[in-house]
């Protein structure tokens, strides 16, 4: 009876795999098969409906903005913080060179602090009687207009927590773009507006694609933003899976909307990444 041969990388892999298979694959299988559930019920592997993905897409429903809030603010801060973080990345390599994306690691800091305390921080900021209210009476300005529980500062929290998210690939992918060959093609006689057309930003591309879809998958996930700084006044996909787990008791509809937003989320990442020389990202070739 032949013996079935198991490589050693595969034997030494299982744990792993095991592990992935059992955190990862086994409440992904359960999300889905909830998804299919009677709505409003616990009879997950026994009933079979696609009642929950069409209350998603009833327009008598609202459930279905949440989605077009998060995709487009997450569209809106991807986009923000590509122009915020490119010209800054930039500047760091030119300043830094090769220690650049050392330098840039600096702005992951905040990270190690609570990102609810880090909004929190911005809320005592803005709120009337707050630092700039403050600021404004002190200098018989006036109060301060009201900015707070609104879809722009929720923009504006989601620009200022994922900052670091976009800086820190951009910055890698501006510093793969090799110093000689700007100067060559300027030598040649290249305008600075077309070496950076032709030249710097096609071989960025990879750090500033990385660092937008970084940025968008966490951007349409965010849920503390819109709660703290937004004051709810945007519902975001996530807040309503939230609802429907916990105060609806409606597991079936939180997971048709869970298994969505991974079918977005997925697509996207796919789609980004088929667009990637990954051996050349990770310095390969």
């Amino acid at each position: 009876m032949a013996r079935l041969q198991v490589s050693s990388g595969l034997r030494y892999a299982s744990p792993v795999l095991i592990f992935l298979l059992l955190g990862f694959l086994a409440p992904l299988v359960t999300v889905v098969a909830y998804s299919f559930a009677s709505p409003k019920s616990f009879e997950v592997f026994t009933s079979f409906t696609l009642a929950n993905f069409s209350a998603v897409f009833d327009t008598t429903n609202s459930v279905w903005t949440s989605f077009v809030w998060s995709l487009g603010l997450a569209a809106v801060c991807t986009v923000l913080l590509a122009i915020i973080a490119y010209p800054i990345a930039y500047g760091l390599n030119h300043a830094f060179g090769r220690y650049a994306s050392l330098v840039s690691v600096l702005f992951v800091f905040p990270l190690f602090v609570s990102e609810n305390v880090r909004l929190y921080g911005w809320v005592q900021f803005f709120i009337k009687n707050g630092v700039v209210d403050g600021v404004l009476n002190s200098l018989g300005w006036g109060p301060a207009p009201e900015v707070l529980y609104s879809p722009g500062i929720t923009l504006f929290g989601m620009v200022y927590t994922y900052l670091p998210f976009m800086l820190f690939p951009m910055t890698l992918g501006l510093s793969m773009v090799p110093q000689d060959l700007v100067d060559a093609a300027a030598d040649l006689g290249g305008g600075r507006l077309m070496v950076w057309r032709e030249i710097e930003l096609p071989l960025a591309m990879p750090g500033i694609l990385i660092g937008m879809l970084l940025t968008s998958v966490l951007a349409v996930g965010a849920v503390a933003e819109a709660k703290i700084l937004g004051g709810q006044s945007v519902i975001t996909v996530v807040h309503d899976i939230e609802i429907a787990f916990t105060y609806a008791q409606d597991w079936p509809l939180g997971a048709a909307l869970a298994v969505l937003l991974v079918l977005i989320i997925g697509g996207l990442t796919l789609a980004v990444l088929s667009r990637l020389d990954l051996d050349r990202v990770l310095g390969r070739r």
